[in-house]
């Protein structure tokens, strides 16, 4: 029985990086993962959504070539051809993730991994015929997609109906689609299919799309979508699934049959924390597994990151989970701190978000100022995009003058919120955000532009 500092649950995001953290500083560490490391982000999310999704901006790049002066002729797109790319960056990427264990000196296990109790001081964690122990744990298992007990959904799921998981591998172009979910997954596969011909409804339960997205942005990005071909059924609810038609019922209260080729399952995720053996070691959970801001759980020594503690389920928000975990089993102070985390949205426009939005001020009851310009104040966004146009908005505290929420559509939008998180995580004022020196040009410059809308 091999005995570790650290046994890592999970190879996805934030369970990787908190093996090669921890193992970096010298501690012994195991990484679990019974499928590819990686873990859904990797494997069958983030990067290979990215991967179709530029293919498709390459594409309708080519199109309109003649607004920029170019002559393309010929332009189509091969589905089997994009399928093949996306294949190859994530090998290139888990191949990458292979390497960085071994150089940190991480112990991979492939196999699925349960808690088992404990042995004395030590936990128990039991995968496949062998049996590990370990002074800490870190639990990275992430989520799975939610799938309601709709009538008919069980039934047609892997064939009509399809995940994130087959979505992304699909090498023939469906006629049409109707995406169940207006949220992050259900937008981007939406604009990717629209964008390459495919005729694409999109059912949302709300009034509005992109969950918690500011809701001026968010109607925005619905009318960029709907010029790209998207049709949006707000505020109907799916009530069936049989072969090649999902039903829906009006906001009326009637019944609509939508009639397409495929249909995407995308109403959002649940969190990885059953059969895992919480309970054999006394780890709370729920909907997730509840943490505090140094992502301990109830039990002292079991941490969780990732999707699977519920608070934000963002890779990024898993890497720095992990880095803070691990910091605080080496005895380092760091701690989370949610307020400045920021969240993108692929399509083009691209979203990027951070700190609060226009509805959450009001809710609180929080006295604030805003102020908007129009993308096209940055020379570099006029530049290179032909009647294109987008939005910064930039919400301040009226009293102590800090900035609460930076929020953006347009190009490279994904690009450039960290730099506004940073405003929101050092809690700079107006006057103090104004100072900093942004290069020129570039369509960052959209938000000192904006910041200098703002009364001194």
């Amino acid at each position: 029985m091999e005995q570790f500092d650290v046994l890592v649950l999970g190879g996805g995001p934030g369970g990787y990086l908190a093996a090669e953290r921890a193992a970096h500083k010298g501690l012994k560490t195991a990484l679990f993962e019974k499928r590819a490391l990686g873990g859904v982000c990797l494997n069958e999310g983030c990067i290979p959504s990215k991967a179709l999704l530029n293919s498709a901006k390459t594409y309708v790049h080519a199109l309109h070539s003649a607004d920029y002066g170019v002559t393309c002729a010929g332009v189509a797109i091969d589905q089997q051809k994009v399928i093949a790319r996306k294949n190859k960056v994530v090998r290139t990427l888990v191949s990458g993730v292979k390497a960085k264990m071994k150089a940190a000196g991480v112990t991979v296990i492939h196999a699925e991994a349960v808690l088992d109790g404990k042995e004395g001081e030590l936990f128990r964690v039991k995968a496949g015929d062998e049996v590990y122990t370990g002074k800490n744990v870190i639990i990275a298992t992430g989520s799975s997609n939610a799938v309601p007990p709709l009538p008919g959904l069980q039934e047609n799921l892997g064939g009509f109906v399809l995940t994130n998981r087959e979505i992304l591998d699909l090498e023939q172009l469906p006629g049409s689609l109707t995406v169940i979910g207006g949220g992050v997954i259900g937008l981007e596969m939406a604009c990717y299919y629209a964008c390459v011909g495919v005729k694409v409804t999109v059912v949302e339960m709300l009034d509005h799309i992109a969950g918690a997205t500011d809701l001026e942005i968010s109607k925005m990005l619905q009318k960029e979508l709907e010029n790209k071909g998207v049709t949006f059924l707000l505020s109907h609810k799916v009530l069936s699934v049989a072969p090649s038609a999902v039903t829906v019922e009006t906001p009326e209260g009637s019944k609509l049959t939508l009639n397409s080729d495929k249909a995407l399952l995308s109403i959002g995720r649940r969190a990885n924390c059953q059969g895992i053996g919480l309970e054999t070691v006394g780890v709370k959970a729920d909907r997730g597994i509840p943490t505090d801001s140094f992502c301990r759980t109830n039990v002292d020594g079991i941490y969780a990151i990732g999707d699977v503690n519920g608070k934000y389920m963002l890779a990024h928000t898993a890497y720095r989970e992990a880095e803070v975990a691990v910091a605080h089993i080496l005895g380092k102070p760091d701690t989370m701190r949610y307020h400045a985390n920021p969240s993108v949205i692929y399509t083009f426009p691209e979203i990027g978000s951070v700190g609060k939005t226009e509805e959450q001020c009001k809710e609180k009851g929080i006295d604030y100022e805003v102020k908007k310009l129009s993308m096209m104040y940055s020379g570099r966004f006029v530049a290179e995009n032909e009647g294109a146009d987008g939005l910064c908005k930039i919400l301040v505290d009226k009293k102590r003058r800090t900035v609460l929420g930076v929020h953006l559509i347009g190009a490279y939008c994904g690009e450039m919120i960290w730099g506004a998180a940073e405003m929101l995580e050092m809690s700079l004022r107006v006057t103090d955000a104004r100072q900093i020196i942004f290069p020129h040009p570039t369509v960052s410059e959209i938000i000192r532009e904006t910041l200098w809308e703002f009364p001194d």
